[in-house]
C-alpha cells in the first residue's frame, strides 16, 4: 500500500514563476527551484541551500528540435558550479537543485546520485538530455547506496511537484502485492485498475499496442502505422514531427512502425497517427476482452 506525501512548498516572491523552496515533510531532502534571471537572488536569499554540496538540473529547450532538454550535474559547492554554467551553457531557463537540510551528503553520494539521475532520465525518453556521458557510478556500502536510493525516490517526487517528469517512467504498473483487505475486496468488484489497462488497436493490416496512464495513453514499441494518410487531419503534423524524429519509422519487412514507446495526451490522438485520418480513440482502443474505453470507464464509474 503506497502513503500519501505532504509536500511543503515556499514562493520567495509570492508568485509561482520566481524562486520555489520544496520539502517533503518530515525528510532532510530539499529542492530549490529559481529562473536562470534570479540566480543573484537565490544566492542572497538561500546562501545556505546553494552552497553546499548536492545535485542539480538546468532545464530549457534544444534550438534545434524545440524539445525539453536537461543537463544533470553534480558539486560539492553548487553555487559556484551554477556561476560557471551561467557563462558557458546557453540552452537553460530554469535550475533544480537537491540537497540535504543536515548536510551530510559527501560527494562520493553526489556523485552516485548524479550518474542514477542520468541513467534515469535516459530510460524514461522524456525529455533530450544535455550530458554527453553517463558517469560510473560511485562505490558505496551498501547502507549509503540505498539511502541514495531513497533520496532519489524524494527528487523524483519534488522534481514533479515542481513540474518536470523527465525522471518518471512512461508506463507505471501498481502492482503493490500488500493491499489491504478493502482493497481486494474493491478488486474483485471490477477488472480493473484504471493504470494498468492493457490496449490494442486493429484496423485492417495495422495492430498496435498500447497502456493507458493517469498522463494519457502510451503505445508501444513494435505497434504498426499506416503508410496512407489524409491530406488533412487534426494530429498531421504531430504524426511528421514523430516520423521526422525517427520515433515512428521504417522496420528491416518495410513497415511502418514505432520505433519506441510514446506517450500521447489522448487515446484519439495516438489513434489518429496510427491510421492516418481523424477517429475516436476510446471506441477504437480495446482490451483482451474486446471492451472498448468508454465501456470500461462507464463500468468504473458505475
Amino acid at each position: 500500500m503506497n502513503l500519501g506525501k505532504s509536500i511543503r512548498i515556499y514562493l520567495k516572491e509570492g508568485s509561482v514563476t520566481g524562486i520555489k523552496l520544496a520539502e517533503v515533510v518530515n525528510l532532510t531532502i530539499q529542492a530549490l527551484s529559481s529562473p536562470r534571471k534570479k540566480l543573484s537572488d537565490l544566492n542572497e536569499y538561500f546562501r545556505n541551500q546553494v552552497n553546499t554540496q548536492g545535485v542539480y538540473f538546468l532545464i530549457g529547450t534544444d534550438d534545434e528540435t524545440g524539445k525539453s532538454k536537461v543537463y544533470i550535474g553534480e558539486a560539492e559547492n553548487v553555487w559556484d558550479r551554477l556561476k560557471n554554467h551561467a557563462v558557458n551553457k546557453d540552452f537553460w531557463s530554469e535550475v533544480i537543485l537537491f540537497t540535504s537540510k543536515d548536510d551530510n551528503i559527501t560527494k562520493s553520494h553526489v556523485k552516485y546520485l548524479e550518474s542514477r539521475l542520468i541513467e534515469i532520465t535516459k530510460e524514461t525518453e522524456r525529455y533530450l538530455l544535455d550530458n554527453s556521458n553517463t558517469p560510473s557510478l560511485s562505490s558505496l556500502p551498501l547502507p549509503d547506496r540505498d539511502a541514495m536510493e531513497e533520496f532519489i525516490l524524494n527528487v523524483k517526487l519534488l522534481n514533479g511537484v515542481l513540474g518536470h517528469k523527465f525522471l518518471e517512467n512512461q508506463i507505471s504498473y501498481k502492482n503493490d502485492k500488500s493491499t489491504s483487505a478493502i482493497e481486494t475486496v474493491e478488486q474483485k468488484k471490477s477488472d480493473y485498475n484504471l493504470d494498468e489497462i492493457e490496449l490494442n488497436l486493429k484496423i485492417k493490416n495495422i495492430s498496435a499496442n498500447a497502456v493507458l496512464t493517469d498522463e494519457g495513453i502510451v503505445v508501444l514499441a513494435g505497434s504498426e502505422v499506416s503508410e496512407k494518410q489524409s491530406k488533412n487531419f487534426g494530429y498531421k503534423t504531430l504524426r511528421e514531427e514523430l516520423i521526422q524524429d525517427g520515433t515512428i519509422q521504417k522496420s528491416y519487412i518495410g513497415k511502418l512502425v514505432f520505433s519506441k514507446k510514446h506517450l500521447f495526451a489522448s487515446p484519439s490522438a495516438a489513434a489518429a497517427v496510427i491510421v492516418g485520418y481523424s477517429i475516436n480513440g476510446r471506441r477504437t482502443w480495446k482490451d483482451k476482452k474486446g471492451r472498448t474505453l468508454t465501456e470500461i470507464e462507464k463500468m468504473e464509474i458505475e
